[in-house]
């Protein structure tokens, strides 16, 4: 059996998520019918994450494994042959057995968007949080680079999934306006359940005087998710990169 790592980007809106789901459609679960049909066997798609219901990605990897004959480089056109057309296969590579696009990952990078005007635009409607006020910027990313480092992030994870550990690591988190777009990317070793979301979502009440910058660290290391923002929407949440070693790595950064 060959293993395959497959990039791929998705619109999330019509989604449960990634995860495979009993009674709900999934991105993986419409992955796995159309690699199904190409490869003549049943398919596993083995993803680098769960994302919520309505999250977005730019770049996810995936792996599989087969034994079909067709080259990784005819996947993605034969994929999205298949696919409908807000899940679409950038590109796709052998990998090594050992491979799992989950496990190998080294870190990831969030990406939430606040538009941010009077007037709301449907065209961000689902694709990013509507906020009809001015932010502080300067505030959020005072209070932004609190949440830099290695800590304990228990107070900004809503409860839902049981995890080892609730320690990790943020290695940067940007605060940046393009526009009426305001963009919160945070990259970690790994992100607890919502946690993206609450992180921006505290950010927010920073902006509106609600939570003092300088209190972030004390509210971290009291973990009580109530004290903290509330968690924004999916729709303005993108996964924006992934880092692997080697060619996969360099594939996920070119797709």
């Amino acid at each position: 059996m060959k293993n395959i790592a497959v990039g791929l980007m998705f619109d999330g809106s019509h989604y449960h998520g990634w995860q495979v789901q009993r009674n709900d459609v999934s991105v993986a679960g419409t992955v796995e019918a159309a690699l199904s049909r190409l490869c003549k066997h049943p398919v596993k798609a083995h993803g680098c994450g769960r994302t919520d219901a309505g999250v977005h990605a730019e770049r996810y990897c995936f792996n599989f494994k087969t034994s079909s004959n067709i080259p990784p480089e005819r996947l993605p056109l034969a994929m999205n042959s298949i696919l409908p057309p807000d899940i679409s296969a950038q590109c796709a590579i052998y990998a090594p057995d050992g491979f799992d696009a989950n496990l190998s990952c080294i870190k990831k990078e969030y990406t939430y968007r606040i538009y941010c005007s009077r007037i709301n635009n449907p065209f961000y409607n689902d694709r990013a949080c509507f906020y009809p006020h001015a932010p502080d910027l300067e505030a959020m990313r005072q209070a932004a680079e609190h949440f830099v480092g290695t800590h304990d992030f228990a107070a900004v994870r809503s409860v839902g999934t049981v995890t080892k550990t609730t320690i990790r690591t943020v290695h940067w988190y940007d605060v940046e306006k393009k526009g009426c777009i305001i963009e919160l990317r945070a990259c970690a070793n790994g992100f607890l359940y919502n946690m993206a979301r609450a992180m921006a979502g505290t950010l927010i009440y920073v902006s509106e005087g609600k939570i003092d910058p300088g209190d972030i660290p004390g509210l971290l290391r009291q973990g009580d998710r109530r004290r903290l923002g509330p968690t924004l929407p999916p729709g303005g949440l993108y996964l924006t990169r992934l880092w692997y070693e080697g060619e996969i790595g360099e594939m996920m950064e070119n797709c």
